[in-house]
């Protein structure tokens, strides 16, 4: 084993698992941590493991469990292995931590969600299924990884209230890109997927209160809600004012971050929304709602942002003070970039790597 970072080169394999042509948040942190290895000068690989559609999780785990994560190609041992999600935990490694992002979401706090659109027959499948996930994930995060590391408070908590698994918080750095800040346009940006979760519908509900009447937004990302949020945008007639980009690539991302006047996020109870971090970094504040989970740990309240209720009105007003300052817009991205700084590749690895 190593005794600091960059002391002795070490072998460390980053899993994840990940199904056939998605992306995520997930994946991004994934290669950001190989990244931080190699940067750091251990030898590092990422690993994508089967997910599975719903239903065939079973058969996810066991594939999980057989994977061979013991030797590289050519005969040397793997040194640490750290893997990020389900069932990614299920590989086996004497030296095993697990930067958990979540578990099966609908089998633990999207449950009763879940639960209410299945018919009888079905509810009862679905929750024997879950008792037995539960007791899987139980015996692997605490019996198959050698340390648990939550990649925020949100995660903390569910471990604790679902399953009684100790943990450790330790927040995702921004991925290694080139940052910047172009100034403070008058644009809102969202980045995120169109999914009901994501609530974006909330965001097009508040540009179309009158307390942000003439405040414009830039809509990144695509997503099963993509048409219906179109048609909420017709309905209200904000054509002229909110932007759909679509799926961008990595440097049109940026873009957007460097010349918006902030960034809004009002997921509901992300496990911990890298977003925040890459706004912070590109010295952008976040707008956020006080139960979005992780966004709303980063957000400290009239600092780097504002942390609001979750519904149209609050939002709106946030909007229009941002639209109104953009001093104020930048003042908040200063202290963002800030806080974001404290938190370093370099001590996060400090963190997961054992010694």
């Amino acid at each position: 084993m190593w005794k600091a970072i960059g002391e002795i080169v070490a072998r460390i394999m980053v899993v994840t698992s990940h199904p056939p042509l998605a992306s995520g948040g997930h994946l991004v942190i994934a290669e950001a941590l190989t990244r931080a290895l190699r940067d750091a000068g251990h030898q590092s690989g990422l690993l994508c493991t089967p997910q599975n559609r719903f239903g065939r999780q079973g058969s996810a785990y066991v594939a999980n469990w057989l994977t061979d994560v013991g030797r590289s190609h050519d005969g040397h041992s793997i040194d640490q292995v750290i893997s990020l999600r389900f069932p990614s935990y299920a590989v086996r490694h004497n030296a095993h931590v697990c930067w958990l992002n979540h578990r099966m979401r609908e089998y633990y706090d999207q449950w009763p969600v879940f639960s209410a659109s299945l018919s009888a027959r079905a509810h009862v499948k679905e929750a024997v299924r879950r008792r037995l996930l539960h007791f899987v994930d139980g015996y692997l995060l605490k019996s198959n990884v050698s340390k648990v590391f939550a990649q925020s408070r949100t995660i903390q908590e569910r471990l604790k209230s679902m399953g009684s698994i100790p943990s450790t918080v330790v927040y995702p750095p921004p991925p290694q890109r080139p940052y910047r800040c172009d100034g403070y346009g008058g644009s809102i940006l969202v980045i995120s997927r169109l999914t009901p979760l994501k609530r974006v519908n909330l965001v097009i509900d508040a540009l179309a209160q009158p307390a942000a009447a003439g405040v414009r937004c830039v809509i990144v990302g695509d997503g099963e809600c993509a048409q219906s949020l179109r048609e909420q945008v017709t309905h209200y007639g904000i054509e002229d004012r909110v932007h759909f980009r679509g799926a961008v690539g990595d440097s049109e991302l940026l873009d957007e971050l460097a010349r918006c006047r902030t960034v809004c996020y009002p997921a509901y109870q992300e496990d911990y929304g890298l977003v925040t971090a890459e706004a912070f970094a590109a010295g952008k504040s976040v707008i956020t709602c006080n139960d979005s989970g992780g966004p709303a740990e980063l957000v400290v309240d009239g600092q780097s942002g504002f942390v609001t209720e979750p519904e149209r009105n609050s939002l709106s007003q946030a909007f229009a003070i941002l639209a109104e300052d953009a001093a104020l817009a930048e003042r908040m991205g200063v202290t963002a970039r800030q806080q974001i700084a404290a938190i370093s590749w370099e001590d996060t690895l400090e963190r997961l790597l054992l010694v």
